[in-house]
């Protein structure tokens, strides 16, 4: 079998995050003609489509036909919810769910939005695996979960952070922190407390230069993750 790789994706990688700042730039111009400020370079729903192009590729490469690849219409049932909308998924022709991927951004307003995404994150996979034990989903098998966030780097992302701290201390690895620094223990313990199969971020400036807190939580590891679980299902895809 030959071994999987994340080499031949750089350069796709690359095309995602120039997409996403040019997708923002775009929006946000769009939006300030409105007269809506910063809210639409936040909230455009297409800026991480060349993440969701990645996975699609990385897929068909794989041998997923790409029927069984949903990048749109993506709902699944929830536990606590009706539904959940996902953004990207893999469902072999038996109608079992082999794959399903988070993609999410933050781009300025750290503050207001750290604690917004942790609980998006956490309520999210706590959603989705109680449905699965109460057989929301035609197997037994458990699929493989994602989660993906880009977060800017600038120096209100990467400087130390006083703590609310009114009644009781905060744990000891959130002192003398960054929000880059949450978000990369929010990745790190998503996977610890196994709410997701791997976790990734990535951060990026203005001038599209992007790079990992440390290779555990680097797309290329989430990558390597993915491909690894997708190949051992590959039999499944046979009709």
């Amino acid at each position: 079998m030959e071994r999987l790789s994340t080499e031949k994706y750089q350069k796709d990688l690359s095309r995602a995050i120039q997409h996403f700042w040019k997708m923002r730039e775009t929006q946000f111009d769009k939006q300030k003609k409105l007269d809506q400020g910063l809210r639409g370079s936040v909230t455009g729903a297409k800026q991480l489509d060349g993440f969701i192009q990645l996975l699609v590729h990385v897929s068909k490469d794989l041998g997923v036909p790409e029927e069984c690849i949903y990048v749109k219409g993506n709902s699944l049932p929830g536990f606590f919810r009706p539904t959940k909308e996902w953004d990207f998924l893999i469902i072999n022709p038996k109608n079992q769910l082999v794959a399903v991927v988070e993609l999410k951004s933050q781009v300025g307003s750290f503050g207001n939005n750290f604690n917004n995404r942790t609980e998006e994150a956490i309520g999210s996979a706590v959603d989705f695996w109680t449905a699965f034990r109460e057989n929301s989903f035609p197997q037994k098998q458990q699929p493989w979960l994602g989660f993906v966030i880009l977060v800017e780097q600038t120096s209100k992302s990467t400087s130390k952070v006083r703590l609310q701290e009114q009644h009781f201390e905060a744990r000891a690895e959130f002192q003398n922190t960054s929000y880059l620094d949450r978000y990369a223990l929010l990745c790190q313990k998503l996977m610890q407390e196994r709410h997701y199969s791997s976790t990734a971020i990535i951060w990026t400036d203005h001038q599209m230069n992007f790079g990992y807190p440390s290779e555990e939580i680097s797309f290329d590891t989430f990558l390597l993750s993915f491909m690894g679980f997708v190949q051992g299902k590959l039999k499944s895809f046979q009709k």
